[in-house]
């Protein structure tokens, strides 16, 4: 695979007249290893790179073709029209789907001077395609024979691919020859219920977009695939972390509420200088977190700009604030039980998520009884270290005080960082943060300054400015935190 990529970025660079500057990584996590090419903005003279659509496209993809054939041979005629039967029945977009979108006029297959330049097998694999999709219910006959495609045939079509390639991540996540299959975890049925499970494994759904997903086994033992929706790198749950997931409605946010109370004081308009005539004191940089929040909705074509910078904010812009929210996390809410896996729990000298699971919950299978077994060792240790009370639970007091041990003990573990710090009510500190600590109670973000560090828990927002200075202060209930000294997160 890397020879032909190489010898694809260098005919590019033959058709565009310019060098390239890319990266490429291979990945085998599907059913077809393929790679993923990033190419930088600029030409060789510093100046933005323009492709022509058509290139991107259809020219790429032929570059691509005729390399591989030079590689291997052209490929026989059999072969090319056993592919192109296979595409007939694929429950996914195919190429020949590709063709028919070219033929068709407003999803109307009825365009004769179209069909008169086609071979008659490509006509006939075409009335093929055409009869499968109306069995997908994705186009209808008429009585002239024609076919009419149904509106967002390809978006369903594709999304059909889409499940199916998600059944055999699964299959292909847990490879024991059991013969069990998985399920789709769907946030939007009315009877999809949260869930409980281990982590089996993650991987890419839409890289670009930061989308990803899980394979979970659950304490029932079913297997599940969970689109996460945009997920920060860096806060995706290990293998063997404890997750549950439910369907989560996405929310407008609270700077949301602040730009629509604005918009409706200036004639459903929103800018910055708007926001600072309404809020003074507010800073150029929180302000900013507002712009930001639009422009991602402005791409998703949820708002519209001016060219004066001023945004046109709807009637009912918190109802499309939600559902950009729902878009954006996939609808599915995620929280980690724990970032340990059960294993790791049972002798961990620290409050656990074993500690509070009901052993009749447990069944006698897959996760539920690995899950049912770790329970029964976790208490025979607890017993033998006299922390377990007589209801089966921990002692009163004895969670806070094994959560102190741990937090020490884990900063014990730290070299090199100088002091650890105990953040207290109303303490404060400034620091570099590095990377997340992974403690039975829970995830911590290790905040580094010259002599000292400290041990708070940790946010995904966090991951956004990993190796950069943020400040945190602790309060009664929480922690207030900020990067740099100024710009906040998640406000």
């Amino acid at each position: 695979m890397k020879e032909t990529v190489r010898a694809l970025m260098a005919q590019a660079e033959k058709d565009l007249g310019t060098r390239l500057d890319w990266v490429a990584v291979d990945h085998h996590n599907t059913g077809h290893p393929h790679t993923h090419i990033v190419v930088r903005g600029k030409d060789q003279m510093g100046r933005d790179l323009v492709i022509a659509r058509d290139y991107l496209t259809e020219g790429l993809r032929e570059r691509a073709s005729a390399i591989v054939s030079d590689e291997l041979g052209p490929r026989r005629d059999l072969e090319i029209a056993r592919a192109q039967e296979r595409d007939v029945t694929a429950g996914r977009l195919t190429r020949l789907d590709r063709k028919i979108e070219r033929l068709a006029r407003n999803g109307d297959m009825t365009r004769p001077e179209a069909f008169k330049k086609l071979s008659r097998f490509e006509r006939a694999l075409i009335q093929r395609r055409l009869k499968h999709l109306r069995g997908l219910g994705l186009a209808s006959a008429r009585g002239d024979g024609a076919f009419a495609l149904e509106e967002g045939w390809k978006d369903r079509l594709q999304a059909i691919g889409r499940d199916g390639d998600r059944i055999r991540e699964i299959a292909a996540a847990f490879n024991t020859g059991d013969g069990l299959s998985g399920r789709v975890y769907d946030p939007g049925h009315e009877h999809t219920r949260a869930v409980v499970g281990r982590v089996v494994t993650d991987g890419p759904e839409d890289e670009p977009r930061n989308r990803r997903y899980l394979i979970l086994e659950a304490l029932d033992g079913e297997r599940w695939h969970v689109s996460l929706g945009e997920t920060l790198p860096g806060a995706v749950p290990p293998k063997d972390a404890v997750v549950e997931i439910a369907p989560a409605a996405g929310a407008a946010r609270a700077s949301d509420r602040t730009i629509a109370r604005i918009a409706a004081l200036n004639g459903e308009m929103y800018s910055d200088a708007l926001h600072e005539a309404f809020d003074p004191a507010s800073r150029p940089d929180y302000r900013r977190a507002h712009i930001r929040r639009l422009e991602a909705m402005r791409r998703a074509g949820l708002v519209t700009r001016d060219s004066e910078g001023r945004f046109a904010i709807s009637a009912d812009y918190l109802a499309r604030a939600a559902r950009f929210e729902t878009a954006r996390t996939g609808g599915v809410r995620l929280e980690v039980k724990s970032w340990l896996s059960v294993e790791a729990q049972i002798e961990r000298r620290a409050p656990v998520w074993l500690d509070g699971v009901d052993h009749g919950r447990l069944t006698g299978k897959g996760f539920g009884q690995e899950s049912a077994s770790a329970l029964s060792a976790r208490r025979a240790f607890l017993e033998r270290e006299g922390w377990l009370g007589e209801d089966g639970q921990l002692k009163p007091g004895m969670r806070d005080r094994l959560a102190a041990e741990e937090l020490k003990s884990a900063a014990n573990g730290i070299e090199g960082k100088g002091a650890f710090l105990k953040l207290e009510d109303g303490m404060a500190i400034s620091g570099v943060y590095e990377r997340p600590v992974d403690l039975a109670q829970g995830r911590f973000a290790l905040v580094v300054r010259a002599k000292e560090f400290t041990l708070v828990p940790w946010r995904p927002e966090l991951e956004r400015y990993r190796g950069a200075e943020i400040s945190v202060k602790a309060r009664a209930g929480g922690l207030d935190w900020s990067v740099g000294r100024a710009r906040g997160i998640g406000r």
